[in-house]
């Protein structure tokens, strides 16, 4: 047979084809009793149709996926398969289950080697996502294992077949397929005299599930980001750099936006109020005003209805010391900060700013976030922290005055973005204010960047703004996507750490994430 001659259709079984399906059942389960009845068959279309699933070539049946409903609880523990039938040779779907339960899946032998198994597992995994169960189960025969029986356990036989030592034809496919064995069952099926009664429990997952409180709730998994190239200029008050921040808010928040983002010390022009002559009192001077641009923009993110990542400013601590400071102003009134934790030279020198010592990932109602100033984002250990805590999104607010200084945030970035799996904003500053000391010159092209995989553009930016222009750019983030790639992306770079052989961890504090602390 050849490719050119094959004419596949891919539909739910109805009680019409039942004397196909008899056909190669009996064909294919020779070993096992053959097929089962036509009541069998009739009761299961009529109560769960979307699950009976087959392949046609040209109106033949080629191959078959009978599935039911089952409770996860009890079905992802040791069970039998007698416990999936009642009487009369009843299957028992679950109506009210919350998982699928994989029965049969059989392939035509004149049609092996087209893959067809891997279609019909395709569409029950797109099942188990568009009706929100948990995961898809399944008791798996091992029919091989009779052939290694006096040598060694069924453990070990699994365990030689997942390091493709052997070939066993059922568990060799269902681990190619991403499914996962949890345990041995034993007599679980007395009379497969080829697997000797036993079997694997496998699970696929489904990483969308959500609980039903969970839907009630409702967060969000298509994200609208809104990010202000700020233009850096000379400001006669606070209250005019307010009134551009919230002409910003305005405007983004008109467009739906989940997040409204400014740079780094975007309101440092501010200190050419005072006298510039003592750098260290003039970025004192500009630390008194923080306490009211937190106060302004938490009140901006409670009326338009949006989450602010006020980029960052100058905090004077409670131990005397001045810090670098990123808030996020939730769009309930909560305000969350997150200090710059590698402070570049030019900052320790010129201001004596000193480096932060918390990292957190901030729960909002539009992802998990996490915020790194500038700097921060050069060092890969602090985003992969952020990463273990299921970050989906990372901000980076930053200033930077040359091309070279601002490519290093830009392709740290990228990479961060890559080796996370999440997505990664940078946010900076334009234009040229010489009559400030450390504003003279800017450089930035603010952008967006994903992963890099097939979900996502071909070069990972999602979106980027004209170097050096003052504007504003919007980005949509389908957090859905983070989960897909983490769990089934060409590669898997969270998942596929060797933790065996490395880890990472913070030291002499305590981690804090969303409000929980553990100890590190």
């Amino acid at each position: 047979m050849s490719l050119e001659e094959l004419h596949l259709n891919l539909r739910n079984l109805t009680p019409e084809d039942y004397p196909q399906l008899k056909r190669l059942m009996d064909a294919v389960y020779d070993d096992i009793g053959g097929a089962w009845s036509k009541l069998t068959i009739d009761k299961l279309i009529g109560e769960f149709s979307d699950g009976q699933i087959i392949i046609e070539d040209d109106g033949k049946i080629v191959g078959v996926a009978l599935t039911v409903l089952v409770d996860y609880d009890h079905f992802s523990n040791p069970h039998k398969y007698d416990e999936l039938i009642g009487h009369r040779e009843i299957i028992l779907n679950d109506a009210n289950g919350d998982a699928l339960y994989g029965l049969d899946v059989l392939i035509d032998p004149a049609y092996r080697g087209y893959r067809l198994g891997r279609r019909l597992y395709e569409a029950r995994k797109d099942l188990c996502r568009s009706m929100n169960l948990r995961a898809i189960l399944a008791g798996g025969r091992i029919p091989n294992y009779h052939q290694h029986a006096d040598e060694m356990s069924p453990a070990e036989y699994i365990d030689r077949v997942a390091r493709k030592e052997f070939y066993d034809p059922i568990l060799s496919f269902q681990l190619a397929n991403d499914f996962l064995v949890k345990r041995l069952l034993t007599k679980y099926l007395p009379e497969d005299e080829k697997s000797m009664g036993y079997a694997t429990l496998l699970e696929w997952n489904n990483i969308l599930y959500e609980p039903a409180s969970r839907i009630i709730e409702t967060r969000r998994t298509q994200v609208r980001v809104g990010a202000v190239q700020w233009q850096m200029r000379e400001f006669d008050s606070v209250e005019a750099v307010l009134q551009q921040v919230e002409f910003y808010v305005d405007a983004i928040s008109d467009y739906q936006s989940d997040f409204a983002v400014f740079p780094e010390l975007f309101n440092t022009p501010l200190m050419g109020l005072t006298d510039q002559t003592d750098q260290v009192a003039a970025i004192h001077f500009l630390a008194g005003f923080t306490e009211r641009f937190k106060t302004e923009i938490s009140r901006m993110a409670i009326s338009y209805n949006i989450n602010i990542v006020a980029g960052s400013m100058v905090e004077l601590g409670e131990d005397g010391k001045l810090y670098n400071v990123a808030y996020l102003c939730h769009r309930d009134g909560e305000i969350d900060r997150q200090a710059k934790l590698h402070i570049t030279p030019q900052e320790r020198r010129d201001w004596v700013v000193e480096g932060g010592d918390e990292l957190q990932v901030f729960e909002t109602d539009a992802g998990r976030v996490g915020m790194l100033i500038c700097y921060d984002v050069e060092f890969p250990e602090l985003p992969r922290l952020l990463a273990e805590q299921d970050m989906d999104i990372l901000i980076v607010p930053f200033w930077t005055d040359t091309k070279n200084s601002y490519l290093r945030v830009r392709h740290c970035a990228q990479a961060r973005a890559i080796e996370n799996e999440c997505y990664v904003v940078v946010c900076g500053s334009v234009g040229n204010v010489p009559s400030i000391e450390n504003l003279d010159i800017q450089y930035a092209q603010s952008s967006v960047f994903s992963p890099s995989d097939f979900a996502f553009p071909h070069d990972a930016v999602l979106s980027e703004t004209t170097p050096n222009t003052e504007m504003v750019m919007f980005s949509d983030l389908d957090l859905t996507k983070l989960k897909l790639v983490r769990s089934e992306g060409a590669v898997t770079n969270l998942k596929d750490r060797r933790l065996d052989l490395f880890d990472l961890r913070l030291r002499d504090w305590s981690w804090k994430s969303g409000g929980r602390q553990e100890e590190s």
